[in-house]
């Protein structure tokens, strides 16, 4: 490579690509702990998008930890109580979650563009105006003489541009471009056969204001909905049905394309919600928009990355929603990274004694290629017991099973602080 190209590259500690929820955190827990960070995104502005997603108390956890715990109790939810019902609204379980299961730290539903864009405040603020550089493609990346050389793009000029990383984060969500790069031979995502449908509708609290109901129905259909904004009555609903046998998911299965009404109220046909409080055709036909999409995941890889580049979140371990723990376990993988790199990247992007850059990936995918996997693979089992596609156990079993298989009950969780 021509001495001038090196030198026209711009240098930074780690480069994140995808200004995600993942990607965000990873950069909060990064600057933390006095490591330089950039974050790159292809989108050109970054606006409260999606719908409802879960925190588990572990996240919120490492959120707490910096410096987030009031914003978000300002923000979301705290959810206290879990009903399982039948499509007639009739009780088959409930449990107690969050604090009022015994965690330290509580569980919050929230809108994912609100937390997302709470996030980028945050980084925009301690890391600087410029830490995050919205409508920039990566294009390419390849590693040399000691770093990672980014090759990226403006959506706006089509200007390219290079940046030299001491490592690479590819947080950039479940059709990772990154992680296509370092395994090009994956093939497509695994299909459940479920369609989901997913909106957000704002009308009257119900139950206790704080509860979430799951409810499963004929047909392997399932319905959930909880309430997500500490500030509006929003309630965000989800509902899955099968729609096609498991397998690789097919270029034309669509992927996030918007939905009717009618396309959800014809699975939940008799269907009836009034002991809960909820009356379900308001609901669906309430929301201002709907996203379909297949519930998809991919098989666990016994390693994200190569060398000084690695993966995070969804790029890493896209799983279905069974379990409410995908953004979750994305900022657990966050403080998992930042807690490497930061024995090997001083301040500006040094590198200090302790084996690497690569070693300290190599540590970080170690810590949690175990743990995402038996997540994913608790989602999966989650998913077809509670869609009634296999056995028959109670509820209260199947979700204790999960929480053991996912470490996170609360005396795991608890014990970490």
């Amino acid at each position: 490579m021509a001495t001038n190209e090196r030198s026209s590259a711009e240098e930074t500690g780690v480069l994140i690509a995808g200004a995600g929820i993942g990607g965000l955190t990873a950069a909060l827990a990064l600057h933390a702990e006095g490591v330089r960070v950039t974050v790159v995104e292809r989108v050109r502005r970054i606006t409260p998008l999606g719908v409802g997603i879960s925190l588990q108390p572990h996240a919120v956890r490492e959120l707490t930890r910096l410096g987030l715990g009031d914003t978000l109790a300002a923000t979301g939810v705290p959810t206290a109580e879990q009903v399982y019902a039948d499509e007639r609204g009739g009780r088959r379980f409930a449990e107690a979650v969050g604090t009022a299961a015994g965690y330290r730290w509580p569980q919050y539903a929230i809108h994912r563009g609100e937390l997302q864009l709470l996030l980028l405040d945050a980084v925009r603020e301690r890391l600087g105006p410029d830490a995050v550089r919205t409508g920039t493609c990566l294009e390419s990346f390849a590693e040399e003489r000691g770093a990672v050389r980014v090759t990226v793009t403006d959506r706006a000029t089509g200007a390219t541009a290079l940046i030299e990383a001491r490592a690479l984060v590819g947080a950039d969500g479940a059709r990772s471009r990154v992680r296509a790069a370092l395994h090009p031979d994956e093939g497509p995502m695994c299909w459940s056969g479920a369609r989901m449908w997913r909106g957000v509708t704002e009308t009257a609290p119900f139950l206790t204001g704080r509860t979430s109901v799951i409810a499963s129905g004929g047909r392997n259909v399932q319905l959930v909905v909880y309430p997500i904004s500490a500030r509006r009555p929003l309630l965000n609903w989800v509902c899955a049905a099968p729609e096609a046998e498991p397998g690789p998911l097919a270029e034309n299965a669509g992927w996030n394309r918007e939905g009717s009404a009618a396309d959800v109220l014809r699975h939940l046909e008799g269907w009836d919600f009034g002991p809960l409080g909820l009356d379900i055709h308001a609901l669906i036909t309430g929301s201002g928009a709907l996203f379909a999409y297949p519930m998809v995941d991919r098989d666990p890889l016994p390693r994200w990355g190569r060398g000084r580049t690695t993966l995070l979140g969804d790029a890493a371990h896209p799983l279905y929603p069974t379990g409410a723990n995908g953004a979750s376990q994305a900022i657990v993988d966050a403080r998992a990274l930042a807690t490497e790199l930061a024995a090997e990247l001083a301040a500006g992007g040094g590198v200090v004694a302790g084996g690497g850059v690569a070693a300290a990936l190599a540590r970080y995918e170690a810590a949690r290629v175990g743990p995402t996997g038996d997540v994913l693979r608790a989602n999966r089992e989650m998913d077809r017991s509670m869609r009634g596609r296999v056995g028959g156990d109670p509820v209260a079993a199947i979700t204790e099973r999960y929480r053991r298989a996912t470490g996170g009950d609360a005396t795991a969780v608890n014990a970490k602080a």
